[in-house]
């Protein structure tokens, strides 16, 4: 593994502790702030919109740059958010902490999976975006957890603090082992929004607001879900998100993995077992056993869709990838900030704290639905093209075999 890929998922370690530590200190910090928890639930949908809103506008900026010093300039954004979090007085200065240090998320992940997949033969691509978001996959194995404990023996705000110290350890990783490779080879940003004139790149991210919103859609509330109807002491939470974390790890690997041999069908088989266990978790969460299982299944299968998503996304977008790349970050947080936003309101409405698991077992089916459109899609494409040039072919393939043959 090349050591510029540690660096990448250093960083992503401490970005993802960040991303998640809020779920397990939520109630904490909706007593300090005397808010409700659907309240408290903004400070996980703020930093989805501004994950959102970072990723395109950020990754423009970052194209007259080296991707080396914006990697570097990302994690100093994010490291002020989070110190900002830690020392905020008042509920709305840690909301504006949240999204400051969520306006690094989108870019970094949507550039380092660049610089990822740069790094390795073209086979290998899916595998090391998966290893670079391994380091967000650990952060639930090992910082979340570690964050939730100290939050409820220290209290949260030194979980910020300490989140900041990560920050630190990621931006001195980046600039020890990230290769400084240059601006992106295209500079021109006209040349990164035609990206977005092909219409699968739309499908991708449509596909993660959904697919993955449905994981959030359950995990957001996961602390109330587990202590008010699975039983579950507040002290069980850390444990129980190490088995979320660990459920992640093994389904980003995963989902690499298979996502290089074959990518549509990983993904659909994904998406369609995540919406079954998120429908079945209404009903596995009140028992402890069998809540943890699905606690579990659903990181697993919610993570096994990040690679192959993100390289369809760099498959789609070849010629111009970084945009598109954050882009398509920035949808996977606009689908937490919706996800949120709705479990949030059927809990409000009375319906329970399962009620979010309904909400996002329909976001997962809609977006298994819409894979078996970008399929049939890319299927029909393929089939014109190979008409076209009468070889049985893709145009590519007809081309390098015309070049070949003047030689």
């Amino acid at each position: 593994m090349p050591l510029a890929l540690l660096a990448l998922a250093i960083g992503a370690f401490g970005i993802g502790t960040t991303e998640f530590v809020i779920m397990g200190v939520l109630p904490e910090v909706a007593a300090g702030f005397g808010v409700s928890i659907p309240t408290a639930g903004w400070l996980v949908s703020g930093y989805a919109l501004g994950v959102v809103l970072g990723a395109p506008v950020l990754t423009v900026l970052g194209t007259r740059v080296s991707r080396k010093k914006m990697l570097m300039f990302l994690m100093g954004l994010f490291i002020v958010g989070n110190a900002l979090s830690a020392a905020a007085p008042v509920f709305g200065i840690m909301l504006i902490g949240r999204v400051i240090a969520s306006l690094a998320h989108g870019a970094f992940f949507g550039i380092g999976s660049v610089v990822a997949a740069n790094l390795v033969a073209p086979a290998r691509k899916a595998s090391a975006i998966s290893l670079m978001f391994m380091g967000l996959t650990v952060a639930n194995i090992v910082g979340v957890p570690l964050g939730t404990y100290i939050g409820q023996a220290a209290g949260w705000r030194v979980t910020f603090v300490v989140v900041a110290a990560l920050g630190v350890v990621g931006l001195l990783g980046v600039a020890r082992l990230v290769p400084d490779e240059g601006r992106p080879e295209s500079a021109d940003v006209r040349a990164e929004f035609a990206a977005f004139r092909n219409v699968q790149v739309w499908l991708a991210m449509a596909m993660t607001v959904l697919g993955y919103g449905g994981v959030f859609a359950a995990v957001t509330y996961i602390t109330p879900m587990m202590t008010e109807v699975a039983g579950y002491s507040a002290g069980a939470v850390t444990w129980l998100l190490v088995l979320f974390g660990t459920g992640m790890f093994l389904g980003n690997l995963l989902g690499g993995r298979f996502a290089d041999r074959a990518l549509m069908p990983m993904l659909c088989t994904a998406l369609g077992a995540l919406s079954l266990t998120l429908l079945l978790f209404t009903a596995t969460a009140h028992h402890k056993v069998l809540a943890a299982i699905t606690l579990t299944l659903v990181g697993a299968l919610g993570f096994a869709t990040v690679p192959p998503l993100q390289k369809w996304v760099l498959d789609q977008a070849s010629a111009a990838p970084t945009l598109a790349s954050a882009a398509n970050i920035g949808a996977f947080n606009l689908g937490n900030a919706l996800a949120a936003w709705l479990g949030g309101v059927v809990i409000s409405a009375g319906l329970g704290y399962t009620a979010p698991n309904w909400v996002g077992a329909l976001l997962s089916g809609s977006a298994l639905l819409l894979a078996f459109l970008a399929a049939f899609l890319n299927r029909r494409t393929r089939q014109a093209g190979s008409a076209a040039t009468g070889t049985g072919r893709p145009p590519s393939a007809a081309r390098a075999t015309a070049v070949t043959a003047r030689r």
